[in-house]
């Protein structure tokens, strides 16, 4: 492409061109890639589990697919100021919308996370996420340049008033407690390790730690406690039932062995969510243990790429905003691939670009698109 388009162009392509970081938009349109090859394969036999057309899934996925890649090209064009207010607006969205969902629940599989407009059905915590990274990086930003650089046991930060903790953590409470009670206790504690990683890059104290940790563990207790289905899940967690979810996928990598199995894969012909939730089980038994592995790797060079870019950054904005994205992706696949493997229960998490479209794969498109705007800028405005 460099041969039709030179430095010395003056055009805002050619900026976008040439300062764009074109090693990790690489790395993310083959994980696209990779994806929309999983969706053709292991997607034509759950649309024919289903008694769907074998194209099922291609001709639902487009729009989807095509909308997620203008998004992850049109955030990466934009400007800082530009993406702070396009924030602004997507967590006042996503925020009325997760109150709509207490007011007017629509369940799927029980759970009240869903939102229907117009026939549209989505999960509005999907939709906040990039919009909460930016809003929570903007604000700790702002909060140092109040406050200095203590921010957390600073007393004048906890007063009563608008520009301190209190709007911010009203705001990020409530929404954590109507998808608790959705109940989406998955998302609830991505979002919770989220805020914690950006306020530990902001300065927060290590002594803080144990107490994080307890609010996790309190988090999961409650959950087991008050939720059947999450208590349920959670006796089986150190069995597997024969016939669930879990064991297919248990089986259908241990199928795909060294090699895969290729044309022989039959095991994720029955999986449930073999597209989505379970996308790496499918994987694993066509491309075997290397090929697995292979994406693995692909998607901690991705990580890698966003932690290198958070410790080199200069803007607090930028390094807030990078720690945050690197935090959701890579607590996302973590959580999708122990899914996948049993080693935690399910909670419909879907791995990152690979996983079936749909808002998911559009949201993580617009986050990346944001990143790699604001690391092009915080590079090439020094």
């Amino acid at each position: 492409m460099s041969r039709w388009i030179t430095r010395g162009d003056e055009s805002k392509l050619t900026s976008w061109y040439f300062e764009i970081d074109r090693k990790l938009l690489g790395m993310i349109l083959l994980l696209i890639a990779i994806g929309l090859f999983t969706m053709i394969t292991a997607g034509s036999a759950d649309a024919a589990r289903l008694g769907r057309p074998w194209f099922y899934y291609i001709q639902q996925g487009f729009v989807p697919y095509t909308f997620g890649l203008i998004c992850l090209f049109g955030f990466s064009m934009l400007n800082k100021q530009q993406i702070i207010r396009l924030s602004i607006v997507g967590v006042v969205f996503g925020v009325c919308a997760l109150l709509f969902t207490f007011a007017h629940p629509v369940y799927i599989n029980g759970s009240a996370r869903w939102v229907n407009i117009g026939g549209l059905k989505f999960m509005p915590a999907d939709i906040l996420k990039p919009f909460f990274i930016v809003i929570t990086a903007w604000f700790l930003a702002y909060m140092h340049k109040l406050y200095g650089g203590d921010i957390f046991l600073n007393r004048d930060a906890w007063r009563a008033k608008w520009q301190s903790w209190w709007p911010y953590l009203v705001i990020f409470l409530i929404s954590i407690a109507l998808m608790f009670t959705h109940p989406d206790v998955g998302t609830a504690v991505l979002y919770c390790g989220v805020l914690f990683v950006m306020m530990f890059v902001a300065g927060l104290p290590l002594k803080f730690l144990p107490a994080a940790f307890v609010g996790f563990a309190g988090l999961g207790a409650a959950a087991i406690a008050f939720m059947p289905h999450i208590r349920a899940r959670a006796a089986h967690i150190f069995d597997i039932v024969p016939r669930t979810q879990a064991w297919y996928s248990i089986n259908s990598i241990k199928h795909g062995g060294l090699f895969g199995s290729g044309e022989e894969a039959y095991v994720k012909d029955v999986l449930p969510e073999s597209i989505n939730d379970f996308v790496y089980a499918s994987i694993a038994e066509d491309w075997g243990a290397i090929g697995a592995c292979a994406l693995v790797l692909l998607l901690f060079l991705v990580l890698n790429n966003l932690i290198r870019h958070a410790v080199s950054a200069r803007d607090d904005f930028v390094i807030y905003a990078v720690a945050g994205a690197a935090a959701v992706f890579g607590g996302q696949i973590c959580f999708n691939l122990m899914t996948a493997l049993h080693l935690v229960i399910d909670k419909g998490m879907t791995l990152p670009f690979v996983s079936y479209g749909g808002v998911s794969f559009i949201t993580f498109c617009i986050l990346f698109g944001i990143i790699l705007s604001l690391i092009r800028e915080d590079t090439w405005n020094r």
